[in-house]
């Protein structure tokens, strides 16, 4: 599959999606632990996806989603943005809001 493929699957399969350096356990870098904070606090379950495991998606999904760094927030298909847009939207009250919304939206009923 083609890296801009999974991109695209990824971000289609995963309502809450964060693209990050490390894990929201254990992130590589500060800005993607201060986002993956922002959104454990949120108390709704999101994927992440650790770039510095998938170098392609490192090298596409900048240019895919023109947006130059990480850790990159996807939110029901859209992006979100970065560090300082989900650290704001947190403070805020949005990032709870949107991201509260959006699980509830997306919650499977397994019977």
């Amino acid at each position: 599959m083609e890296t801009i493929e999974r991109i695209k699957q990824q971000i289609s399969e995963n309502p809450i999606l964060l693209y990050m350096k490390g894990s929201p356990k254990l992130p590589n870098c500060g800005f993607s632990s201060q986002a993956s904070q922002a959104l454990i606090s949120c108390d709704e379950k999101f994927a992440y996806v650790d770039i510095l495991q998938n170098p392609d998606i490192r090298a596409e999904l900048p240019k895919y989603a023109d947006w130059p760094t990480f850790p990159q927030l996807w939110v029901d298909g859209e992006l979100v943005g970065g560090c300082d847009i989900i650290l704001e939207m947190f403070q805020q009250g949005e990032l709870q809001t949107l991201v509260k919304e959006v699980a509830a939206k997306n919650v499977t009923t397994e019977e």
